[in-house]
């Protein structure tokens, strides 16, 4: 008997841990009787439909999310045509809350499983590995008596009624054999559950948090350490609301680093104490990185949407995680709530940008089958998407020409802000406009009115147009605004093409070899080149020169009076921004010194 599991994930190098958590919760005796067939939604539909019929399975599950279900149904559909005797099952988050709908429209589907699947599953492989061996007559323990199932029998639909919660500690571990996550993040749950009751998640409904014992947890994560995977992601809805489970797996992964392996987590700020705040300070840089859900700074549409966030000490635990200069920052912000008119979003930007995230994303609001939000949605006028990711298109607050004004300005934030290609440029351009979201909004409707391309193949391209909208706003700076995106530019590549607007240095090739060839001097600056030659060193390193003082973070600038030596060296990069190491180099002929070093503010 083949029961076959399958995934249809977003991104190649994306996993779906719910079918593997399927798998191994069956028991290792059934290895070889049920299979995981995992696909993305970039694969033809056609292949896909192919690839599951050469399998031959005598039972077909399917995981539904928002970013595979149209391609679910496509293909559960055509898989009935071609092996009509096939049952076919669903479970995931898409099809828990809506299940007997979802059965009135597909006869193709047998039935669905809901909410948490591990027990379920193991019980319904049963039942159909009993039906197997009865020579497919009906096994003595019908579907009736397995908790968790919607299914179809008799022209009926039949609902079992929910199941009680599984046990984290009786859930095995899925990786024990790395293999089939080559070059994959690696998804790992310590709890399930949060004590948040946030409108808009699923995870609202879950009135529970259950936690895995943290020295399992410990072991399984030394796992992952011992084989160098290059990143972990937590998907524990709020890693933090346990200090004692926090503290103890904090500190392990802070004892037990192995320089390469970055783990993710889902946080919520304001609950973060000192003790933990100090353990995350003395963390390798790039050993965590933080997620935190802002979505508003707007206290009318957090109450709204029942959540209850300090955004005072919010700002306060991010500018202490700042200071140590370790920690990715990843803030998000929702568009489409409740009571966020444009205004008050573009407000809500304007906070969360001045905490100076690392990366800040800016979503729009789902609006989820089986959320609060989905119950409230018509009392708050918002219409979303009938199909998914059932985004929202217009609320009470928010008129769509305002949502696909956010749509381009959410472009503008991922070009030129999440990208961390002009962490330089940026803040002094920000100067020219009366906030952060009002230049994002001139930039949006810049790109708009040129007509120019958003998913252009050239990097460079990005900076050329930056550097005509700077010169729109702040005219007479040409010079400022050339060598801002020119440091900027090789702070990332040691670029083989010179950009356009980089200033010539043909001038100053005599004086960039005097450098090269003072070899004790250059040995002091750079002391892990100590097996190149001059040449060498040259073509791994770069040099510019600079009349303003690009290197420094923000503000007004004035010219140094002086044309200022930068050095940027590959060989070394700030871990959290991949920025190369620049230093400043004052002096001429025998007299060469740093006179700063490192990630220039």
């Amino acid at each position: 008997m083949k029961f076959l599991l399958v995934a249809i994930n977003a991104k190649y190098i994306h996993s779906n841990p719910a079918v593997y958590s399927l798998k191994a919760y069956a028991g290792a005796e059934y290895e070889n009787e049920i299979e995981i067939a995992e696909y993305t939604i970039n694969n033809p539909m056609g292949g896909i439909l192919s690839g599951l019929y050469k399998r031959r399975p005598d039972v077909a599950a399917f995981s539904c999310y928002i970013w595979n279900w149209r391609l679910v149904q496509e293909l559960t559909a055509e898989l009935h045509k071609i092996m009509p005797e096939l049952p076919i099952w669903l479970g995931g988050p898409e099809v828990s809350f809506n299940s007997g709908s979802i059965l009135e429209e597909h006869e193709e589907i047998t039935g669905i499983m809901a909410g948490e699947g591990e027990e379920t599953f193991r019980e319904l492989f049963a039942y159909y590995k009993e039906k197997s061996c009865r020579k497919g007559q009906e096994a003595k323990n019908g579907l009736e008596g397995i908790a968790g199932i919607i299914f179809r029998q008799a022209g009926q639909i039949i609902n079992t009624g929910e199941r009680e919660p599984v046990n984290m500690n009786c859930l095995p571990f899925l990786y024990k054999k790395m293999d089939s996550f080559q070059n994959k993040i690696i998804y790992y749950e310590s709890s399930r559950g949060c004590p948040f009751r946030c409108s808009y998640c699923l995870s609202s409904i879950d009135k529970s948090v259950r936690f895995r014992h943290t020295e399992t947890v410990k072991k399984e994560l030394q796992l992952f350490l011992d084989e160098k995977v290059a990143q972990v992601k937590f998907v524990d809805r709020t890693f933090n609301c346990s200090h004692e489970h926090t503290m103890e797996i904090w500190q392990y992964l802070a004892a037990h680093d192995n320089g390469i392996t970055n783990f993710h987590f889902e946080i919520a700020a304001d609950r973060l104490d000192d003790k933990e705040i100090a353990v995350l300070s003395q963390m390798r840089p790039g050993l965590v990185q933080l997620e935190i859900g802002v979505q508003s700074a707007n206290p009318v549409t957090l109450r709204a949407i029942d959540r209850f966030a300090d955004m005072e000490r919010l700002k306060e635990t991010v500018e202490c995680i700042h200071r140590g200069n370790n920690v990715h920052i990843h803030l998000d912000l929702i568009a489409g709530l409740p009571y966020e008119d444009y205004k008050s979003f573009g407000q809500s930007f304007d906070v969360v940008y001045g905490m100076k995230p690392e990366q800040l994303q800016l979503g729009f609001l789902k609006v989820l089958k089986g959320s609060p939000m989905y119950g409230r949605a018509e009392e708050y006028g918002i219409k979303y998407m009938s199909m998914p990711p059932y985004e929202v298109l217009r609320s009470r607050w928010l008129s769509f020409e305002d949502v696909c004004r956010l749509k381009r300005i959410e472009e503008m934030v991922e070009l030129y802000y999440n990208s961390s290609q002009f962490a330089h440029t940026l803040p002094v351009l920000e100067s020219l406009f009366d906030s952060p979201f009002s230049m994002f909004e001139k930039l949006a409707e810049y790109y708009e009115e040129k007509g120019y391309f958003v998913n252009s193949p050239s990097r460079q391209y990005r900076y050329e147009v930056l550097l005509e909208f700077a010169l729109r706003y702040g005219k007479g700076q040409e010079e400022l605004y050339k060598e801002l995106l020119t440091y900027d530019i090789y702070l990332r590549e040691n670029m083989k093409s010179r950009p356009d607007f980089a200033k010539d240095l043909s001038a100053y090739k005599e004086r960039f070899w005097d450098f090269y060839n003072k070899d004790e001097e250059l040995r002091g600056i750079l002391p892990g080149y100590g097996g190149y030659q001059p040449k060498q060193i040259a073509r791994m390193t770069h040099m510019e020169v600079f009349a303003y003082p690009v290197w420094r973070a923000g503000g007004h600038m004035e010219k140094t009076g002086t044309e200022t030596m930068v050095l940027f060296d590959y060989g070394k990069r700030n871990p959290l921004t991949k920025e190369a190491e620049t230093t400043v180099i004052e002096g001429k002929g025998s007299g060469w010194h740093k006179m700063a070093a490192g990630r220039l503010e």
